[in-house]
């Protein structure tokens, strides 16, 4: 599955939104602070963002913003890496189509690492929708067939948040945290419901409530109280 066949699938940007949200509230609840999956509403005085890092090399950040959002994500096993060749240099066709409102996301030092001669866009899939459009973009890009079909990557990257079920971030949970998930605590924070302390307890008995309700209270995300 590589970004064309996630693209269909994800839904309009308030929604792909909501759902980045609840990733990143289920996963605060799970660890306040080490989280697979985040979400900074404070990114800049207008913009939010979602993040993933997966510890592993492998990482994206979603920046929502009124221009529309913003997708990068780097998966290090990927042949399309910047470092895959034998010169550094971001795979053809990823970032050249980039709206110009996008630009500055591009060359953004938190998206980008630094091979001595300049920041290095750290991406092997880009795409985005402008707040006018009705569908997602990425850039005329080639994917190789490289070993074992990894291609770009998007798979691993987006799988969770392109399903949008809670049923599937629960699969991903009970592999990742190694313990069993209550789905309808899941479903609760899926729908965008206030976060109570119930809830909190029954998707994690060893969080501390108070602690998690502060973390969660920063994102935007509604809790009890």
């Amino acid at each position: 599955m590589s970004v064309y066949e996630i693209l269909p699938v994800l839904p309009d940007i308030e929604t792909l939104r909501d759902r980045c949200l609840a990733l990143a509230v289920l996963e605060t609840v799970m660890d306040t602070r080490d989280q697979f999956f985040a979400y900074a509403a404070d990114w800049s005085e207008t913009e939010g963002a979602a993040l993933m890092d997966n510890g592993s090399g492998d990482d994206y950040a979603i920046v929502f913003s009124a221009a529309g959002a913003y997708a990068r994500g780097f998966a290090h096993e990927s042949g399309m890496s910047p470092w895959g060749g034998e010169d550094v240099e971001v795979w053809p066709g990823l970032v050249e189509a980039v709206p110009e409102a996008f630009h500055p996301y591009v060359t953004e030092p938190a998206f980008c690492d630094d091979d001595g001669e300049g920041p290095v866009p750290r991406v092997t899939v880009v795409f985005w929708r402008q707040a006018t459009d009705e569908v997602w973009h990425t850039g005329p890009v080639e994917i190789p067939d490289g070993p074992g079909g990894y291609g770009d990557g998007a798979q691993d990257l987006f799988e969770v948040l392109a399903a949008g079920t809670p049923e599937a971030y629960r699969d991903f949970a009970e592999d990742y945290h190694e313990r069993s998930m209550d789905l309808d605590a899941v479903r609760h924070v899926y729908a965008m419901r206030p976060l109570t302390a119930e809830v909190i307890k029954a998707l994690n008995p060893e969080a501390d409530p108070v602690a998690v309700a502060a973390a969660v209270a920063s994102t935007g995300y509604p809790v009890e109280g």
